[in-house]
């Protein structure tokens, strides 16, 4: 049995010829959020859209940020 299709999106920035690889995100099936990379579109991860919610507030208060 198949699982759901995903209909990824880039951001503004990614669809940009010039830009290489970037994450995309799916969130046409309904309590399910789905990433990849550009260049490795079978290599798909989901989670709940609670645990992505709890994912971007971290993003955003800085948890994950790589320059620190």
């Amino acid at each position: 049995m198949a699982g759901p299709s995903f209909d990824f999106v880039s951001t503004a920035f990614c669809r940009d010829k010039k830009v290489g690889n970037c994450p995309q995100v799916a969130l046409n099936v309904p309590g399910v959020v789905a990433l990849r990379e550009s260049a490795r579109p079978g290599e798909v991860v989901t989670m709940t859209a609670d645990a992505w919610r709890q994912l971007t507030d971290a993003v955003k208060a800085g948890e994950y940020d790589l320059s620190a």
